[in-house]
């Protein structure tokens, strides 16, 4: 001890507070250094990925940068009639450069996703304005197609003037901005992803109950045999994931088929008559049948990893104070395993919920989920800001589902084992 400030020092002659922060803060540099490795994974695989998605799902600058001229002409424009011939003939010169360029292609693809028929509008235009005469463009516009006589093709073009926009999101549950600027509905007969919403967490609400409907026993099962048949009862719940996926789903397409082997068996049992087989693919109860095979294991563990925590003897204990086997069960063993059936249910819905392959393969139009629509615009119609538009709204989902079941029942109380 310092005789002349009454601090403690070290052997070094160093302050002993000052010393033990010193040590703190390399404890904290090393903690960093430890974990910095699976930050920068964390980063690149999952934060940079999400960043990039929603830039796609707001960006509207390429088609902003390309029609400078046209948007400019087009501020005073109310769009509730023709635009004037400024707005023609502006719109006229941004397209030839496009077309001069050849980028005529890239506004003839991102137009299109705003107004069907759009491309093959322009794409006549762009084999007509070879012959077109100086002044008089309106005119010589709506001459090359009857479609530029429809006020609703400019307002689509208008729609896409800010460089910036939500009208993805508004899309992806059938609604989109007027141009007065209310959000409104699109027509009955286009109203597709509200349905594909709801029908995905159906299927993924009914694919976990089945789940827990019969992991429940197997799990139960597991815990109480003697391990010689729980690991070879066990052997068999792990079984499938050893095989893959895509030849599970196959062989389900094989075995649900109208003449394959589970309908060969109703008729053989006298269930359905012959001529009267259910139809079990391309539908939804495919979906179910094919989905709840695939993600029971992932019920199962979970399940089985708190079952086998339980001693026997608290069900014994509660038969001798008088309750029946039945009462024992549900006033003692099961709130125990509500922790695995916590921990299994989140883990199937949440797969289920992003599932695609499954029903991208057996599900046919009736049981296509929203993942799968995601798919066809990053593959067939290339609208890669729509798709990640959706994408983002499926992640916002699963994590508003996480954030409820921790409001109602509490992360801590998942056990996985």
């Amino acid at each position: 001890m310092s005789s002349e400030t009454g601090k403690i020092l070290t052997t070094d002659g160093i302050p002993l507070e000052e010393s033990l922060k010193q040590a703190e803060k390399k404890n904290k540099i090393k903690a960093f250094l430890l974990v910095a490795p699976l930050l920068l994974f964390l980063i690149i695989t999952y934060m940079i990925p999400i960043g990039d998605m929603f830039s796609r799902s707001i960006d509207d600058k390429m088609v902003t940068n390309m029609l400078p001229k046209t948007y400019k002409a087009m501020e005073t424009w109310d769009g509730k009639e023709l635009p004037p011939e400024e707005v023609f003939e502006a719109f006229y010169l941004d397209y030839k450069i496009l077309v001069k360029n050849k980028t005529a292609g890239k506004l003839q693809t991102q137009l299109n996703y705003e107004k069907n028929g759009f491309k093959s509008v322009l794409k006549k235009l762009a084999r007509k304005q070879k012959k077109f005469e100086e002044g008089n463009y309106k005119e010589q516009i709506m001459k090359v197609h009857k479609r530029w006589r429809n006020v609703e093709y400019w307002r689509a073009i208008k729609r896409r003037a800010p460089s910036y926009t939500y009208s993805k999101y508004l899309k992806g549950v059938d609604m989109y901005s007027n141009e007065d600027g209310k959000i409104v509905q699109v027509s009955e007969d286009r109203r597709i992803h509200r349905i594909l919403w709801i029908r995905t967490v159906e299927v993924a609400f009914f694919v976990t109950l089945f789940c827990f409907l019969m992991a429940y026993p197997i799990a139960h099962l597991l815990a109480t045999l003697p391990m010689k048949y729980s690991n070879l009862l066990m052997i068999c719940v792990l079984l499938p994931f050893w095989t893959s996926l895509l030849v599970r789903t196959a062989s389900w397409m094989i075995l649900l088929q109208q003449q394959g082997i589970v309908n060969d068996f109703f008729v053989w049992t006298g269930l359905v008559a012959d001529d009267n087989r259910p139809e079990m693919m391309y539908n939804k109860t495919g979906t179910y049948v094919a989905m709840t095979q695939i993600l029971l294991p992932f019920m199962v563990l979970p399940l089985y990893s708190v079952m086998k925590t339980i001693s026997p003897s608290l069900m014994r204990a509660g038969k001798s104070l008088g309750a029946t086997p039945a009462v024992a069960f549900f006033k003692v063993y099961f709130p125990l395993t509500i922790p695995g059936i916590g921990a299994g249910c989140l883990l199937v819905f949440i797969l289920a919920i992003g599932y695609y392959i499954t029903p991208a393969l057996v599900g046919g139009a009736s049981g296509t989920l929203i993942s799968n629509q995601i798919a066809y615009h990053m593959k067939s119609t290339l609208d890669w800001s729509f798709a990640s538009a959706m994408g983002l709204m499926l992640l916002t989902g699963v994590l508003a589902i996480y954030w409820i079941y921790n409001k109602l029942v509490g992360v801590d109380n998942i056990k996985l084992g």
